[in-house]
């Protein structure tokens, strides 16, 4: 190997390892929730929210990466039940993760305090195939936390989203995102 190649792969590795250590800087999502984000994430305009989550109740915010790749983003609604609730909630949104994805594999389901909240947190990486056969593609994997509380009558759901090819380098950030949640009372 000559030494031009060796320095290119020692820069890229340095650029990697150094990558998802993103500094972050508190960013307010509305008058009641704050979270730390990486510096250079930006709210995600309406229109690609309303393609990247097409969902019944749209996100109260998304915020992305410069590159699009890795994504925050919090959902608010109304529910019937309450905080004690989490522990009888906690199987039925992890059926609801199995159902979403071809294949999940838990690193972390627990319900924690955070900042004096309950969470339930599941941490897994997702695989999402093509079931149907109308496509050769590989399945697409994905490394995610998503996080589930309940304020008054409102749950909220906090997630974050990586390319599993990404997991190691932004791992670490990610769960420092997560437990940076703050709801005001």
């Amino acid at each position: 190997m000559n030494m031009r190649y060796i320095a290119f792969l020692a820069i890229l590795l340095l650029a990697g390892a150094t990558f998802g250590q993103a500094k972050l800087k508190k960013t307010q999502i509305s008058k009641e929730i704050s979270v730390m984000l990486p510096r250079d994430f930006t709210p995600m305009p309406d229109d690609g929210i309303a393609r990247r989550y097409p969902a019944t109740t749209k996100p109260l915010a998304v915020f992305t990466s410069p590159n699009g790749q890795i994504d925050f983003s919090v959902t608010q609604k109304g529910t019937p039940f309450r905080s004690r609730d989490l522990n009888m909630l906690q199987e039925v949104y992890k059926a609801n993760l199995l159902e979403r994805f071809t294949d999940v594999d838990f690193i972390r389901e627990e319900i924690v305090d955070i900042k004096g909240e309950q969470y339930i947190v599941f941490e897994f990486v997702s695989k999402m195939a093509d079931e149907r056969g109308v496509t050769n593609l590989a399945p697409v994997q994905k490394y995610s936390i998503v996080q589930y509380t309940i304020k008054g009558n409102q749950l909220m759901v906090f997630t974050m989203h990586a390319p599993f090819m990404l997991k190691n380098d932004w791992q670490q950030t990610m769960r420092e995102v997560m437990s940076s949640i703050k709801i005001k009372v």
